[in-house]
């Protein structure tokens, strides 16, 4: 059979995924899916209101049901849901519950296999129970991690006979991946719930399962660790925070040399108030697309000028940041070199040499390690540890994907409080 695409409408607001329904429709989608934040935002009113909006279409409630199967599965079916998701750690008899229920009320059951670590064994069990459909789930917080594959596909698929769903990190790209391992039906959200035109969206992943070809995007894609600098480039430090739970930027540390970007691992200098040695010497030390990060204790001298900059920009640096004094801004300035420090001043320091360089420092109350990443905009100055570094871009890039869908909404006759229904979310 073709390849089923399946629409998962991960959203909290109502309103919000009704719109996006309707372009996706338009675009070509198969099934629709109540996501299950939806369903626990606004409860199954979400599956009634897509059954009347789409009364051809095959409607999907995500319950991930882990206890009394018989109850929820009866509640999904009766608001309209053709298939209802169960989770594949649930036990026997809830799953058995489940497809009872579903055979008495007319609805199939999905059991979704996410965090089932003998997956083979238990998927084939499933199957016995009587199951309609299984589903391998990469997770959100997995993706985040770069952890996206499609070879528990291909396992399964020679162990079952029941049709298999795939979840998790799917776009244009990679989706006839997901159909030549063994899916039937391909299950996509971010690559078309955050995208800014879902219909066009909606249209190409169906155009690559049809023709089982890979086209490319620039969205919607979770790095392993290669490309790091390349999607931090693309985030702002705004981005950043809001996916790292509101992480807060170096305090007191500000752009030099606004309008500038700077995205690069620390080359990190200790030195004293006034002492520019080590921090020059750093330069040498430093390879192409480095940030220099000086903790000279938050106050001047400065430690830093033109000459340094422009010795840095030769070498093709990234930035420097500096918990203490900068001066030469007009020409640091006029040379575009993103700088970031604490305080401008004319007045200068020596040379005495002491210091080291590549050791743990300390910015403004953060502890920085040699080769973090720094990320530094208009807006402040935000580190990244590396050992977080693909989690934490993942992240920021889901957060860029979101807000491009909601600018365009809002350019489209919204505002941002009726966008995210702001007032339903007041606290009272």
């Amino acid at each position: 059979m073709k390849p089923i695409l399946q629409v998962a409408l991960d959203f909290v607001d109502l309103i919000r995924a009704l719109k996006l329904a309707d372009e996706s429709v338009a675009g070509g989608a198969d099934w629709l899916e109540a996501g299950t934040p939806l369903i626990k935002s606004v409860g199954l009113d979400c599956v009634r209101a897509l059954r009347k909006k789409f009364p051809q279409h095959t409607i999907v409630a995500d319950m991930k049901t882990m206890d009394v199967g018989r109850m929820e599965v009866e509640s999904a079916a009766k608001a309209g849901a053709d298939i209802v998701a169960v989770l594949g750690l649930a036990s026997d008899s809830t799953i058995m519950e489940c497809i009872e229920a579903g055979g008495h009320y007319g609805a199939k059951i999905m059991v979704d296999l996410l965090e089932v670590s003998e997956y083979l064994t238990r998927a084939k069990k499933i199957e016995q129970m009587g199951a309609d459909y299984l589903c391998l789930h990469t997770s959100i917080d997995e993706q985040m991690e770069g952890k996206i594959s499609f070879e528990k596909v291909g396992r399964l698929a020679q162990e079952v006979n029941i049709p298999i769903a795939v979840a998790g990190g799917i776009n244009s790209e990679n989706a006839c991946e997901a159909v030549e391992a063994g899916a039937a039906i391909v299950i996509v959200g971010g690559a078309i719930t955050k995208s800014e035109d879902a219909q066009y969206a909606t249209q190409e992943i169906k155009k690559a399962l049809d023709q089982n070809i890979s086209i490319k995007t620039e969205l919607f894609k979770r790095i392993t660790g290669g490309n790091i600098r390349e999607i931090l480039e693309k985030v702002s430090t705004a981005n950043i925070s809001d996916a790292i739970h509101r992480h807060e930027a170096l305090r007191g540390i500000f752009s030099v040399t606004s309008g500038t970007k700077m995205v690069g691992r620390a080359v990190t200098v200790r030195t004293y108030p006034g002492d520019w040695a080590k921090p020059v010497e750093a330069i040498d030390k430093a390879e192409e697309g480095d940030v220099i990060v000086i903790d000279a204790g938050g106050v001047g001298p400065a430690v830093w000028g033109e000459l340094a900059s422009h010795s840095a920009q030769e070498k093709k640096l990234a930035g420097v940041v500096i918990d203490g004094a900068v001066r030469d801004v007009t020409e640091i300035r006029r040379m575009k070199f993103p700088t970031f420090a604490k305080s401008i001043t004319p007045t200068a320091g020596e040379p005495k040499g002491f210091g080291e360089i590549g050791v743990p420092v300390n910015i403004s109350g953060t502890r920085v390690f040699p080769r973090d990443w720094i990320i530094g905009d208009d807006d402040g100055v935000i580190i990244i540890q590396n050992k977080k570094a693909v989690e934490f871009t993942n992240r920021a890039m889901d957060v860029l994907e979101r807000e491009n869908r909601i600018r365009k909404e809002i350019e489209e006759g919204g505002t941002l409080g009726k966008v995210t229904e702001l007032l339903k979310w007041e606290k009272r």
